[in-house]
This record gives structure tokens, C-alpha cells and sequence, in this order.
């Protein structure tokens, strides 16, 4: 204190980074992109928040003349095709997966199109970004049989049956015989279900609906967990559930959860002793095989598993060799 007894001035606060306006334009142009996805394309919220990091991550690189030439764009997907170098002892960073940058390079090339036609940039850019090319994954399959082996393992095999078997019973039942997500299994209600018309009602991906039916065996399972297990589950959340509450719930009456239905599949996988890594998802891409194998239609598929586009669901058509001679035997009138 002071002689005079007035207290000392505050320190000055330090001085403002300069902010640069081509980074801010930029920052703002992709907030306006996603909410257009947001509100006018209808994407799903999963998808936002990965177009979100994609082009966080562009435009924390890039800077001026990001609105006027395709260079910088092309130089950032190009770094990004190939492993980085090591940076203070760090070591070299990987290159994105093709998927990985297919996606990045849509969302920025996305980004682009918007950004001309909405009168944001004057240089039509995405007209000089082309997409990596869609590298063919065939999706994980069981056999009929693996899949017979893990519905039986995840309902616990022989002898009486736990609570929580009989719903990740019903789980698994339910997932091989719609093929749903397990994002669209575990975000069902109660009123999505019904019993006695056979079918589930399900928001895919766009917020996009479609009636899927369901099997008589799984429908078994799901009406057994509604009866024995559910009831008692939901009454410990002591919350009037709207739409009936989740259809699938934890022992604590909550709705059960992505990680944990995972477990549930590959303790089912383990128990039932196959080898091959088992997910969700495998059920999913084995449902559209089986279907296929079994002569489906391809656009029947396509709408049972809410695919926007066919291609997606042509990934499906991997029959192998012997399964087409098969077909060809039996169905060429001089085989």
C-alpha cells in the first residue's frame, strides 16, 4: 500500500492476440455450412459433429486464400493421404484410412459447394476437389450357423436364465432378425415395438423412418424380457416414461447403452467360441447376406436396411463362387 494509502493499480491486462479475418470468415462460413446440414439437409447429429471435427481441422490449417483457390485444400488432403513427418522426437503421424478421408474430403468439398452458392466465396472451388476413391470393404459375415451359435451363447446356453441374458437374448434376437444399427436398437421406445403387427418402428440415419418386421423367434424373446424383466427395471426409475420409456433398460431403469451392448455381443462371441472378431454390426451385415443368399431382392434389402443408396447396399452382393454356381445350376434352364 501506498504513502497516501490508495492501493495499487492493477497490472494491465496483456494485450489481445491479433485475430485474422481470413481464419475468422472461414470459421464462421463453416458454422453457417453445418447449419444448414443441421436444419435444412436434416443430418443426423452424428454425422454434424464428424463433418464439425473435419473442417475444424482443415481450418485450423488453413488461412488466407482459402476463398479463392483450390491449392490449399488440395495440399491439406494430400498431406493428409500420407504419414506426416516426426516432430520433436514425436513419432511420424499415420496417414487418415481411405474411408477417413473419402469422408473429409466430402465435407470439405461440401463446405464448398455451399459456400459458392450461398455467395460467401466468388471462386467455385469444389469444382477442382476430387473425392479419393471409394476403397471396396466387404462387411464382416457369420454363417448361419455362427449366428446360430451366438444367439444361443448370449441367451446363456442351457439351464435357467439371468435377467440381463434374457434381454441381451432379446438384443441380439432383435439385431439379427431387422438388421438395425445398434444405435437404432438401443434408441428405441417401447411404442416402436409392436408385438402383434411383427415390426419395429425406426429413425435411421437423416432422421429417416421405416417399419422393419421382425422374426417370430425374436419376437418371443422381446415379449419373454417385457414380461419377466422389464417391468420391474422401469419401476426403479420412478419416472413416468414417455413413449413407454426405453425399450431396452439396464437393471437401474436406464436405457442401455452402445458400450455396453457391445460387451454383451462379444461375451456372447467368446462364450459361443468363434474366432472372428464379433460386433453388432456383424449381425446387421450378415441379416443383408443371409437375405440375399436366400433371394432377396436387392431393393428389398436396400429398404429394410435404410439405405439412402443402392451402391451402399450392393456391398452385400460378395456371394462367393460356389454359392453362384449354385444359383446358376438350379436356375439356367440348360446348366
Amino acid at each position: 500500500m501506498s504513502r497516501s494509502g490508495a492501493l495499487p493499480a492493477p497490472d494491465a491486462a496483456p494485450p489481445a492476440l491479433p485475430v485474422d479475418p481470413d481464419r475468422a470468415r472461414l470459421g464462421r462460413a463453416i458454422e453457417d455450412y453445418l447449419a444448414y446440414l443441421r436444419v435444412e439437409r436434416g443430418l443426423a447429429p452424428a454425422t454434424i459433429a464428424a463433418y464439425r471435427g473435419d473442417l475444424r481441422d482443415f481450418a485450423a490449417e488453413a488461412g488466407r486464400g482459402w476463398d479463392s483457390s483450390p491449392e490449399l485444400a488440395q495440399r491439406y488432403l494430400e498431406v493428409r493421404s500420407r504419414r506426416g513427418p516426426a516432430v520433436r522426437g514425436a513419432p511420424r503421424s499415420a496417414p487418415l484410412r481411405p474411408t477417413s478421408l473419402r469422408r473429409r474430403a466430402a465435407a470439405i468439398r461440401g463446405f464448398y459447394r455451399f459456400a459458392f452458392g450461398e455467395g460467401l466465396i466468388a471462386v467455385d472451388v469444389a469444382s477442382h476437389l476430387d473425392l479419393p476413391r471409394q476403397p471396396r470393404l466387404l462387411p464382416e459375415t457369420l454363417s448361419v450357423e455362427e449366428v446360430e451359435r451366438l444367439l444361443e451363447a448370449a441367451g446363456g446356453g442351457a439351464g435357467p436364465l439371468t435377467p440381463r441374458q434374457i434381454r441381451d437374448r432379446a438384443l441380439v434376437e432383435l439385431l439379427y432378425a431387422a438388421g438395425l444399427r445398434v444405435s437404432e436398437a438401443l434408441h428405441l421406445d417401447r411404442e416402436d415395438l409392436s408385438l402383434d403387427g411383427g415390426f419395429v418402428r425406426v429413425i435411421g440415419k437423416g432422421d429417416r423412418e421405416r417399419l422393419v418386421p421382425v422374426g417370430e423367434i425374436a419376437l418371443g424373446w422381446l415379449e419373454r424380457y417385457l414380461v419377466e424383466v422389464r417391468p420391474a427395471w422401469l419401476a426403479i426409475a420412478h419416472v413416468a416414461p414417455a413413449r413407454g420409456g426405453p425399450l431396452f433398460l439396464t437393471e437401474r431403469g436406464r436405457r442401455y447403452a452402445r458400450q455396453q451392448a457391445w460387451a454383451a455381443v462379444r461375451r456372447a462371441a467368446a462364450a459361443a467360441g468363434l474366432r472372428v472378431q464379433v460386433s453388432p454390426h456383424a449381425l446387421r451385415h450378415s441379416f443383408a447376406t443371409h437375405l440375399l443368399e436366400g433371394g432377396a431382392d436387392l431393393r428389398i434389402v436396400q429398404e429394410l436396411l435404410g439405405h439412402a443408396s443402392i451402391s451402399t447396399t450392393q456391398l452385400y452382393t460378395h456371394l462367393t463362387g460356389e454359392r453362384i454356381k449354385e444359383v446358376y445350376a438350379r436356375a439356367h434352364p440348360r446348366a
